[in-house]
């Protein structure tokens, strides 16, 4: 394992990433997907992830409303690559641990052990609510209650001849799941709640956090690690950041204008209302939004220094253990990065360890 883990979001839903219309505008198909996901191995990455997404959020460009099911779509990414890790997305909520128990180790089977699971417990309801799986009664701290037992129910399917459990959510008589996975697929959770933060320490391998500001993500990011071994656990702590490179720092900031000046503000009021944000007040904040709002993560824009000092700092000032980079250009973008910053962050890398 290197002493820092990159690796890449997959464009898994049309306009991957850039809430813009004048951005480059992935498609969500496996042929996307897999071009990424080959680059991703070829350069010499750690891991490729996909999310799991139901309902998309309208506007001009239609911003992931078409989008292909993670579990299947990781499956086949898994034939199409031999060395780098296989990250899918499943909701607690929608899947039955049983069920899910199978799935997972299916993959595990597949990929000869280059798995891992992405457990999310839903937060948009309006993705669940369309086809009858948001319970309105269940508050933030009985979601994650929920996610624990679901989790444990998972990993006792891997690992016991027979498992019963009865819960407020769900109900496991004498079930049992084989094969079962030769070695533990890798567990993951997105979150910076203290919830989340819990979760994390005791359950997860890897823990990817979002914070508003470096001093904020060093603070969670110490807490995952402080959490984690005081269980006796180790739980690596990620980030996301976009990276647009160009020969100059200068031709990058013009892309960032650019594709700026093609914000979806329709898309992005509506992505904003699902958070919980009143509709008009979100589509206030979107009206009056700057072009960089269509970068729904923190962003790196300039040459090849630039992005490998950007992404040296922050990972070492912030205690983490690796970043999920997205890449507007894939085809293009993914390949640059790995002939030009990824060897010199391995080196750099491995120097800070040494």
């Amino acid at each position: 394992m290197t002493a820092k883990e990159y690796g890449i979001f997959l464009p898994i839903g049309n306009g991957g990433w850039m809430l813009s219309s004048t951005a480059p505008h992935p498609e969500a198909t496996y042929a996307w997907n897999r071009r990424a996901a080959v680059h991703a191995e070829r350069v010499g990455l750690d891991f490729v992830m996909s999310m799991a997404k139901w309902r998309g959020f309208g506007g001009s460009t239609d911003h992931w409303g078409r989008s292909l099911e993670s579990m299947t779509m990781m499956a086949a990414l898994a034939e199409a690559t031999s060395r780098v890790r296989i990250w899918a997305t499943l909701h607690a909520n929608v899947h039955n641990p049983a069920v899910a128990a199978k799935m997972v180790a299916t993959l595990q089977d597949i990929s000869g052990g280059r798995a891992g699971l992405n457990i999310v417990n839903g937060s948009y309801a309006g993705e669940f609510e369309q086809f009858g799986e948001w319970d309105p009664d269940l508050c933030h701290a009985d979601r994650y209650r929920m996610t624990e037992l679901w989790t444990e129910a998972v990993t006792r399917l891997w690992t016991e001849d027979s498992v019963t459990l009865r819960t407020p959510y769900f109900d496991l008589v004498d079930c049992a799941s084989r094969p079962r996975p030769a070695v533990r697929p890798t567990l993951i959770n997105a979150g910076r709640s203290e919830d989340a933060r819990r979760f994390q320490a005791r359950y997860a391998d890897g823990a990817f956090l979002a914070a508003d500001s470096l001093d904020e993500m060093r603070e969670l990011s110490a807490d995952v690690h402080r959490r984690a071994r005081a269980a006796g656990r180790v739980c690596r702590t990620y980030s996301m950041l976009t990276v647009v490179q160009d020969e100059t720092d200068e031709l990058a900031a013009a892309k960032v204008r650019a594709w700026g000046a093609g914000l979806d503000r329709e898309a992005l009021a509506l992505m904003r209302s699902t958070w919980g944000i009143p509709a008009e007040q979100a589509r206030a904040w979107a009206e009056g939004a700057d072009g960089e709002a269509a970068f729904q993560t923190p962003y790196v824009a300039g040459s090849a220094r630039t992005i490998t000092d950007h992404i040296e700092y922050i990972v070492r000032e912030a205690d983490l253990d690796g970043l999920m980079l997205i890449f507007p250009e894939y085809d293009r973008d993914l390949l640059l990065f790995g002939e030009t910053v990824l060897p010199e962050l391995r080196s750099r890398d491995a120097a800070a360890a040494g």
